[in-house]
């Protein structure tokens, strides 16, 4: 069996949301229209879509926004130094601070529009 997933966030922030995917993480547009946006990371290895709230063309079921709780998203890169300093640069805010976890991880957050943690991430050996 072969599935394929993307995630899917609802919210009335779809031209900010559009923006900063755009310009911090440099992600593409797969498709989009007046109400919905599918974008792809730079290599096309993985997408997200938004969508506006409360929309007539959609099922009640994908009517209510995201809530901005609960949620996150991992960004892994190859160079997560290099990110930081990257995104520094830009003067995005910085909500978790460069670190290396015993595990392994090492990584930084930085928060979307929408309110989701987005955490950029290296995986080391630990």
């Amino acid at each position: 069996m072969s599935i394929k997933m993307n995630a899917g966030l609802i919210t009335s922030r779809l031209t900010e949301t559009k923006r900063f995917y755009q310009e911090v993480f440099q992600f593409g547009i797969t498709f989009e229209n007046e109400f919905f946006l599918l974008m792809h990371t730079p290599d096309h290895t993985a997408e997200i879509s938004f969508m506006l709230p409360e929309h007539p063309s959609q099922d009640r079921l994908f009517h209510a926004e995201f809530n901005g709780k609960g949620v996150f998203l991992t960004l892994e890169v190859p160079n997560v130094d290099e990110e930081y300093e990257r995104l520094k640069s830009l003067n995005i805010p910085i909500a978790l601070e460069l670190r290396s976890e015993p595990w392994g991880d090492r990584h930084f957050a930085i928060v979307d529009p929408n309110g989701i943690g987005v955490d950029v991430v290296t995986y080391c050996s630990a």
